[in-house]
C-alpha cells in the first residue's frame, strides 16, 4: 500500500464499489489462462512500457519482484519491449525499472 499513489487512494475511497468490481475483474483477468504468475507479472510490465506509464511500469517491476522475477528477467522483459515501444520509451522504462530495483 505504500507505493500506492495518491491519486489512486483518493480513488478507492472516493468509489469503493467501482474498486472492488474492477479489482474482482482485473483478477478473474489475471487468473484466466495458461500462464504463470511470473509469466503474467512480465507481460504486464511489457504492456505498462508500451503505455509509457512510470507508475505502471513500477508497480508491475515491484510485483514481479514478489513472485521471484529475477532482476535479469525484469531487464529483459523491458529490453524486449524496444523494437515495438521504441528506444526513447524502452529507455526511461529500463531507469524506472532500475529505481524500483535498487530499492
Amino acid at each position: 500500500m505504500a507505493h500506492l499513489p495518491a491519486p489512486y487512494k483518493r480513488f478507492v475511497k472516493d468509489y469503493p464499489e467501482i474498486d472492488k468490481a474492477y479489482s474482482a475483474f482485473a483478477r478473474a483477468c489475471h487468473e484466466q489462462g495458461p500462464l504463470d504468475e511470473k509469466t503474467r507479472r512480465l507481460v504486464k510490465l511489457g504492456v505498462a512500457l508500451g503505455l509509457r506509464s512510470e507508475g505502471a511500469v513500477k508497480s508491475h517491476a515491484r510485483r514481479a519482484l514478489q513472485v521471484g522475477a529475477s532482476r535479469e528477467e525484469i531487464e529483459h522483459a523491458v529490453m524486449l519491449g524496444m523494437t515495438t515501444a521504441g528506444f526513447p520509451g524502452t529507455i526511461a522504462a529500463l531507469e524506472w525499472v532500475r529505481e524500483v530495483l535498487k530499492a
